[in-house]
């Protein structure tokens, strides 16, 4: 027994060693500017952008082949984000911005068809065969991809509704300026 426990750990022990040295020699090292662009983004990997996920979508940014308002769930504030990071300057007039957004289920008319739940790629719509679905506010990021999905339009945006941990102070108007 003890021969079999020494002999494990000694193997456990080579291969790791093993994988270490692997992950240090052939570590690639990417591109810095698209790490920071990636981690700018929302990061649900929707495909909304055409892209195969956010990192997709922060490659062609970093390499000027996609505009800096490719995201639709980020919206103005990440286009304005990005053009700052890459020091241009965009016109955001024709981005629509509808503000953060999270899906709803209109439960009357929900028939448990699960064809939202398998299109959801944060896991935010809980829900079984014929039974109503709910979605996890919290998981939710707006990515839109269940409206498309839902035969019944049941699913629908609605802005992220005012809580204690999303109340945020107004800015004061300016008066007399």
């Amino acid at each position: 027994m003890l021969i079999a426990i020494l002999s494990l750990t000694l193997l456990g022990s080579l291969l790791g060693l093993g994988l270490g040295v692997a992950a240090k020699k052939f570590h690639v090292e990417g591109d810095p500017l698209t790490a920071e662009i990636e981690a700018l983004m929302p990061g649900s990997n929707c495909g909304q952008c055409g892209f195969p996920g956010c990192p997709g979508a922060a490659a062609a940014i970093a390499d000027g082949s996609a505009p800096v308002t490719v995201c639709p769930p980020g919206g103005k504030a990440l286009a304005q984000a990005l053009a700052a990071k890459l020091g241009i300057s965009i016109d955001l007039g024709e981005v629509a911005d509808q503000g953060p957004q999270i899906a709803a289920v209109a439960e009357e008319i929900c028939i448990g068809c699960c064809r939202c739940i398998k299109v959801c790629p944060t896991d935010a719509i809980l829900g079984a065969a014929k039974q109503i679905h709910n979605v996890i506010r919290e998981a939710c990021t707006g990515c839109g991809n269940c409206i498309d999905r839902c035969p019944t339009e049941a699913m629908t945006m609605q802005p992220v509704p005012v809580t204690l941990q999303h109340w945020i102070w107004p800015k004061p108007e300016m008066v007399g300026a």
